[in-house]
């Protein structure tokens, strides 16, 4: 945990003691994708030294909030824990105030589609539906796996195995979407369907209802 602590008697300055750290809800939204490598990570959060990546991993590994944990022939992969995993809806609440505010004029984008995974599986959880489905959402050609059995939704990144549809779009019109700057009706123009066609409404009418 940083030395820069507030040591007020609050929970939200106790929570902001452990994860108001600059980056620090940013790694931990793009763990939300899945155990990944330091380089993979790395790769998404554009701006941020090795260095500086480094020593916040180490203080979310001691604090409990991630683990350190080894993949394929050995390769080190940070995860969340269950304490992690928790933050979930605090950065699905902080994305929803994000859109209140203006974009920058010239924005950096993202190295890579993790950050999307947090907010649109807390999204879907949210207007909970008896239908289930399973669906491979492409986001400038990066693939999201998607499923749901109605309350449960899963959401990792990567492709999916056998989705019942394949729905591809561009990564700025979900975006403006999500701000309110386009409609439902010309977001859909930008969409790209493949595979059965009734799962791919049955997610598309629930994703609505969620952005």
């Amino acid at each position: 945990m940083s030395n820069r602590r507030y040591r007020l008697l609050c929970p939200i300055s106790r929570a902001l003691d452990y994860i108001g750290d600059r980056w620090t809800l940013l790694i931990l939204r793009d763990l939300h994708a899945g155990p990944v490598r330091h380089r993979d990570l790395a790769d998404g959060l554009t701006g941020i030294s090795s260095n500086l990546l480094a020593t916040r991993l180490k203080e979310l590994v001691a604090d409990g909030l991630i683990q350190k944990t080894k993949g394929e022939h050995g390769v080190p992969l940070y995860a969340l824990t269950e304490l992690g995993e928790a933050t979930g809806p605090l950065l699905f609440e902080l994305s929803r105030l994000g859109v209140k505010f203006p974009a920058e004029p010239e924005p950096r984008p993202p190295g890579n589609l993790r950050l999307a995974v947090v907010t649109l599986k807390e999204a879907l959880s949210r207007v909970p539906d008896d239908a289930g489905f399973h669906v491979e959402l492409r986001i400038d050609g990066t693939p999201l796996d998607i499923q749901t059995d109605g309350g449960h939704v899963r959401v990792r990144y990567g492709a999916a195995k056998e989705p019942q549809a394949v729905v591809e779009v561009p990564y700025e019109p979900m975006i403006a979407h999500a701000d309110g700057r386009i409609t439902s009706d010309e977001f859909a123009h930008h969409l790209v369907i493949d595979g059965d066609l009734d799962m791919a409404a049955r997610f598309l009418r629930r994703l609505a209802r969620a952005m």
